[in-house]
């Protein structure tokens, strides 16, 4: 494989209002452990990962210093503040690398903080399948059929399952791609997306190329989802 260097992004500027807790979703311990810190443990023990950056809101920031601390998180270089949106945080996360970050063909890896259990073959994946055909975006084969709906009420519609993906993170370009994605964004009067890889889309960036997710790759969203993450936590130690 193609020597890079390679930066992981986790964006942790939610504030978890679905979850209905006292902390964002991100900061919550667990078990003895914050999500957080779980999910940069996984890119910490990477050895294809060289720099780790944050975005997360100011008054976390002290927080965040403590938890890398606590874990050993030596990687971490920069903590960089949220927007309003996840999507302004990871434009204020890619315009940071782009003025910080020394190497212009760095691969950066944009990750949910709020998807702890991503594996070091998923990570893997992302980096090869990037060198290999300029961009990785995680998915999964869907094994259901989706409803079209309007209200969230009714449907008069469907999605057959074969030919739908399910998008999970990370998302990875190299950073002189993603420069050029937020300028172009900017000149089309851009300022919402969903994520980097429908920003992409709408951009008209094609094809994209998959890089294999997994199930446990899961985003913790509502309250029910930490007993799973709970079990498959337990399985992973």
């Amino acid at each position: 494989m193609k020597q890079s260097h390679n930066i992981a992004l986790i964006l942790a500027g939610g504030t978890g209002e679905r979850m209905r807790a006292s902390v964002p979703k991100q900061f919550m311990e667990i078990d003895g452990e914050t999500v957080l810190l779980h999910t940069m443990k996984a890119f910490q023990q990477h050895p294809l990962i060289h720099e780790i950056y944050l975005v997360c809101m100011p008054e976390w920031e002290s927080f965040v210093r403590n938890e890398a601390k606590k874990g050993g998180i030596d990687k971490l270089c920069g903590i960089i503040p949220a927007g309003e949106s996840c999507y302004a945080s990871a434009c204020n996360g890619i315009e940071h690398l782009a003025k910080t970050v020394k190497e212009p063909d760095a691969i950066v890896l944009v990750h949910d903080a709020v998807r702890p259990l991503i594996t070091q073959d998923i990570i893997s994946r992302n980096i090869a399948v990037c060198l290999t055909h300029g961009n990785a975006i995680t998915a999964l084969q869907s094994h259901e059929a989706y409803l079209v709906t309007q209200d969230g009420n009714t449907s008069d519609a469907f999605k057959p399952r074969e030919g739908l993906m399910r998008a999970q993170t990370p998302h990875t370009f190299p950073l002189a791609t993603l420069r050029q994605m937020m300028k172009q964004a900017k000149e089309q009067g851009i300022s919402k997306s969903q994520s980097i890889f429908t920003l992409a889309g709408e951009l008209g960036i094609a094809p994209l190329h998959i890089a294999q997710g997994d199930l446990r790759n899961f985003k913790i969203t509502e309250q029910s989802d930490i007993l799973i993450y709970r079990a498959l936590k337990t399985m992973e130690e």
